[in-house]
């Protein structure tokens, strides 16, 4: 079984740092990318703003189990956002994410190993260990769901905008 300071560094390659898996991860991603590419829509396809926002909300619920509170994120209210309208709105949401993501990492760290096989809030969400292996494939998914919408929208003459 990983321990949690792999777990962490995982978690951190996903979001904030690395490239071992995806070759990339959401900061390299997102950071510099014009807040009117980030809320695009491609047909009936979540746009870049809400796959982020959406990995965000499961963080941020996440997080607060970690530091001893209850699990109140509902799948059904994952997607619900205030719509993003400026390039400084776009900014402050990706601080949040950055600061809210190594928060998670931290708090990953600070987790006995021998509560990674412990229930998670639950016994129908699983261990520890699972949730946090959840989390990490879950932002994955969705990564890759960005790099394929970025490069679509990006693509020469694709809504007017420029690589």
């Amino acid at each position: 079984m990983e321990n949690t300071q792999q777990l962490a560094n995982r978690f951190r390659e996903t979001l904030l740092s690395g490239t071992w898996v995806a070759n990339t991860n959401y900061k390299d991603q997102l950071t510099g990318l014009d807040w009117k590419i980030a809320i695009s829509p491609i047909g009936t396809l979540n746009t870049i703003a809400t796959l982020a926002q959406h990995i965000h909300y499961y963080i941020n619920g996440i997080n607060k189990v970690f530091l001893g509170g209850t699990l109140d994120i509902r799948d059904k209210f994952s997607f619900d956002f205030a719509p993003i309208e400026s390039q400084q709105q776009w900014e402050d949401f990706l601080s949040r994410l950055w600061s809210d993501a190594e928060t998670f990492a931290h708090l990953i760290e600070q987790i006995p190993n021998e509560q990674l096989s412990q229930v998670f809030t639950d016994e129908k969400y699983g261990t520890y260990a699972r949730n946090i292996d959840a989390m990490i494939e879950h932002a994955y998914y969705h990564l890759g769901q960005i790099v394929l919408i970025k490069k679509l929208l990006l693509a020469d003459g694709n809504l007017g905008f420029q690589k």
